[in-house]
C-alpha cells in the first residue's frame, strides 16, 4: 500500500491548477466570447477525462495520502465520464450563456471546480475528505445558479438550492459523526472492519445510519427528500439546470456506494429497507406529479425523482449472504442506468437550450410544438432522447430499465418481484408525459417558424448524443461490461 502517492492524484492536481489559470487568464484577456478561457477549460476537461479513462482502461487502484483517498476502476470510471459531461455542458452552453451575458470566467472556474470536488468524492476513502469533495462541489453549484444577479428567478432558486442544500449537507454530517462515535474510526474501510467485529454501539449506529441515508437520498433528489429538486431546475439557468442534473449524479452515486457498501455493508438489511422505500415514493411522486407539469424543466425535474427512484431499485437489490461480489450485477446495473441517464439529460436539457433564443426561454411544452416542420432533424434527436427517458425500446433507456429488473427478479425474493411490477406500471405512467413530448413536436402546429439556428458543435454534438442513446441500446454490452469492471474492481 502506497500512503503518499502524489502521482496517483494528477488529474485533480491538473484541475485545481487550470482552474486558478483560467481565473486569472480571464482577469487578463478581455475578450468578448472569452475564447481563451472557454478553449482552456476544455483542453482541460479533455486532459482529465483520457487520463481517467486511460487509467480506467489500464486497471489502475492505488491508495494515497495515508489513505484518505484512492483511485480504483470505479473512481476512474465516474471522475473521467464526468469530465466528458462537463465539456459537452460547456459546449452546449456557450450560445445560451453568450446571450445572457453569463459568459463570463466564473461560469468555466467555477464549473471546474464543481468537476474537482466530484473527483474528491468518487476518490475519497476517509468521512472528511467525501464531506469536503461534497462541499466544494456544492457550493461552485450554488454559486452558478446565481451566476445571473439580476434575475429575481434564479436568485430565488439559488437560494432555496442553498438552504435545503445545507440541510443535507448537516443531515449527512451529522449521521457521519454518529457513525464515528460507534465504530471509532472515519476511515471507510477501517469502519467495515469494526462492523464486521460486531464490537460497536448498535444504538447509535442505527441512528446514525438513518440520518446518512436521508443526506444521500437529499443528494440524489429522491422523494421524500425532493423538494429541491423541480424549483431549483426551473429557476436556475437552463445551462447550470444541466450541469446539476449531470455529473453530481455520478458524484452522487458513487458516495451512496462508497458509505452503504463498502463502509457499512454489514448492515445491508436496514439500509436497503430503506432505500426500497425511498425509490418507491420517488417513482410515485416523480411520475404522477410530472403528468400535470407544463414547464418542461419542471417535468424533467420530476422525471429525475423518478429515475432516481428507479436506480435506487438497483442499489437495493444487492441481496447477498456476507460477501459484497455476488451483488456485482446489481450495483453495476444501478451504476449503468445511472450513466445512461446522464448522458441522455445531456442531450434532453441541450435541446431546450438550442431552442430558447434571446429574450426568450424554451421553458414550455408548447415551445416544442412542431418542431418536426421546424427541423425534423432536431424532432428526430429530441425523440429518441424522449424514448429513452421513457425506457421505451431500442433505445438504452429501455436496456437500463431491463438491466436494474433483471437484477431485482434474480434475488428470487417474492417482495422484490412484486417491486418490480410496480416499477413496469409506474413507467407506463411515466410514459404519458414523456409521448405528450413526442406528440407535440410530431403533430401539433409550431406557434413559430422561425428557423432554428445553432454553431456546428452544438449540432454536432446533439446529433452524436441522438445517435449514442440509440446505438448503445442496440449494442449496450460494451459500457455494461465497463460498468461491472469498475463495480468488482471497486469491492474486490
Amino acid at each position: 500500500m502506497t500512503y503518499m502517492n502524489w502521482s496517483a492524484l494528477t488529474p485533480e492536481l491538473l484541475l485545481l491548477g487550470m482552474a486558478l489559470v483560467v481565473s486569472m487568464v480571464d482577469l487578463w484577456v478581455k475578450d468578448p466570447g472569452r475564447r481563451p478561457t472557454y478553449w482552456l477549460s476544455q483542453l482541460t476537461l479533455l486532459v482529465v477525462a483520457g487520463l481517467h479513462l486511460w487509467k480506467f482502461h489500464k486497471g489502475y487502484s492505488v491508495v494515497a495520502m495515508q489513505g484518505l483517498v484512492g483511485t480504483d476502476p470505479l473512481s476512474h470510471l465516474l471522475a473521467g465520464l464526468s469530465a466528458l459531461v462537463t465539456a459537452g455542458v460547456l459546449l452546449l452552453s456557450r450560445p445560451y450563456a453568450q446571450a445572457r451575458e453569463m459568459l463570463r470566467g466564473e461560469l468555466f472556474t467555477l464549473s471546474l471546480f464543481m468537476l474537482l470536488g466530484v473527483c474528491i468524492m468518487v476518490s475519497a476513502r476517509h468521512f472528511l475528505v467525501i464531506y469536503l469533495g461534497l462541499e466544494l462541489m456544492s457550493l461552485s453549484l450554488y454559486a452558478l445558479v446565481a451566476l445571473r444577479r439580476d434575475h429575481a428567478v434564479s436568485t430565488e432558486a439559488a437560494m432555496k438550492y442553498f438552504v435545503l442544500g445545507a440541510l443535507a449537507s448537516g443531515f449527512l454530517l451529522y449521521g457521519l459523526s454518529m457513525m464515528y462515535g460507534a465504530t471509532g474510526s472515519l476511515s471507510i474501510p477501517q469502519v467495515y472492519l469494526a462492523l464486521s467485529s460486531g464490537q460497536v454501539n448498535q444504538g447509535v449506529l442505527v441512528f446514525g445510519l438513518v440520518f446518512i441515508v436521508a443526506g444521500l437520498a437529499f443528494k440524489l433528489g429522491a422523494a421524500p427528500f425532493h423538494m429541491w429538486v423541480p424549483d431549483v431546475y426551473q429557476g436556475a439557468p437552463t445551462a447550470v439546470t444541466l450541469l446539476i442534473g449531470t455529473a453530481p449524479k455520478l458524484a452522487a452515486f458513487a458516495i451512496t456506494l462508497r458509505l452503504l457498501v463498502e463502509g457499512l455493508f454489514t448492515l445491508a438489511v436496514d439500509w436497503q429497507q430503506m432505500l426500497l422505500v425511498l425509490s418507491v415514493l420517488s417513482m410515485i411522486v416523480g411520475n404522477v406529479v410530472a403528468i400535470a407539469q407544463t414547464n418542461i424543466k419542471r417535468m424533467l425535474a420530476y422525471s429525475t425523482i423518478a429515475q432516481m427512484g428507479f436506480m435506487l431499485l438497483g442499489l437495493a437489490s444487492g441481496v447477498v449472504k456476507g460477501d459484497a461480489l455476488p451483488a456485482a450485477s446489481a450495483y453495476s446495473s444501478s451504476l449503468f442506468y445511472a450513466v445512461t441517464y446522464v448522458f441522455t439529460t445531456l442531450g434532453s436539457f441541450g435541446m431546450v437550450m438550442l431552442l430558447a433564443r434571446q429574450g426568450h426561454e424554451a421553458e414550455q411544452l408548447q415551445d416544442f410544438a412542431g418542431l418536426s416542420q421546424r427541423s425534423p432533424w432536431y424532432a428526430l434527436v429530441m425523440t429518441l432522447l424522449i424514448l429513452s427517458l421513457a425506457g421505451i425500446p431500442p433505445t438504452v433507456g429501455f436496456y437500463a430499465k431491463l438491466s436494474v429488473l433483471q437484477a431485482m427478479i434474480a434475488t428470487q425474493e417474492p417482495l422484490y418481484f412484486q417491486l418490480a411490477v410496480l416499477a413496469v406500471l409506474l413507467s407506463l405512467v411515466g410514459a404519458y408525459y414523456y409521448l405528450r413530448v413526442i406528440k407535440l413536436m410530431w403533430f401539433d402546429a409550431p406557434a413559430e417558424r422561425q428557423a432554428i439556428q445553432a454553431p456546428w458543435d452544438v449540432r454536432a454534438l446533439l446529433s452524436f448524443n441522438g445517435a449514442a442513446v440509440l446505438a448503445l441500446g442496440i449494442l449496450p454490452a460494451g459500457l455494461m461490461e465497463a460498468c461491472k469492471q469498475a463495480i468488482v474492481g471497486s469491492l474486490a
